[in-house]
């Protein structure tokens, strides 16, 4: 069978590829038909995300073995697309490249018979052009910066002065040298 999928960069413009592979191919296969649509070089590694209907993220399937134990744990070509994708279960996020962040929404949009002659893994559909940069992530770490900044705003000068580094902790009822 032939799982023809629709990618997604998660991004501000419209962009993404239709990608035909077969079901039997790895992850670590439409790891490298996605790269490769997309124009990536390949120096850079990436993971795929199990996840949810509405892509919430969940299970890491990474390039390489990263695990305390070698073997131990299952890596991108351990898995055949149908191990993981099908009719019921059709979405997987791609991240490719960990220091930029290229973020793809991954979705199976249909499961067809091969096509005679056809080789796979193919790209049949390219819209959009890649931008130069990935965009902004938010990342939960961001949130918690960016609440304690507006925290930080409501203080007044009198609130900050008791910061102040004077060392006089006698005001705070116990001793600098308590041990």
């Amino acid at each position: 069978m032939v799982y023809k999928f629709r990618v997604i960069l998660d991004n501000e413009d419209d962009v993404f590829r239709d990608i035909a592979i077969l079901s039997d191919d790895t992850l670590e296969d439409l790891h490298n038909a996605i790269f490769n649509s997309f124009g990536f070089d390949g120096m850079e590694v990436g993971s795929f995300y199990t996840c949810d209907d509405t892509w919430n993220q969940e299970d890491e399937i990474s390039l390489f073995d990263t695990g305390d134990v070698l073997g131990e744990q299952k890596i991108m070509s351990d898995y055949q697309l149908a191990d993981i994708l099908d009719k019921e279960n059709t979405k997987i996020i791609y991240v490719y490249d960990f220091i930029n962040m290229w973020t793809f929404l991954v979705e199976l949009a249909s499961i067809e018979e091969i096509s005679v002659g056809a080789i796979y893994p193919e790209t049949i559909f390219s819209h959009g052009e890649m931008p130069e940069d990935s965009g902004e992530k938010i990342f939960e770490s961001d949130m918690e910066q960016e609440n304690y900044n507006e925290f930080e705003d409501d203080l007044d000068d009198d609130d900050l002065d008791m910061f102040e580094s004077d060392n006089n902790f006698e005001d705070f009822g116990f001793e600098e040298n308590w041990n």
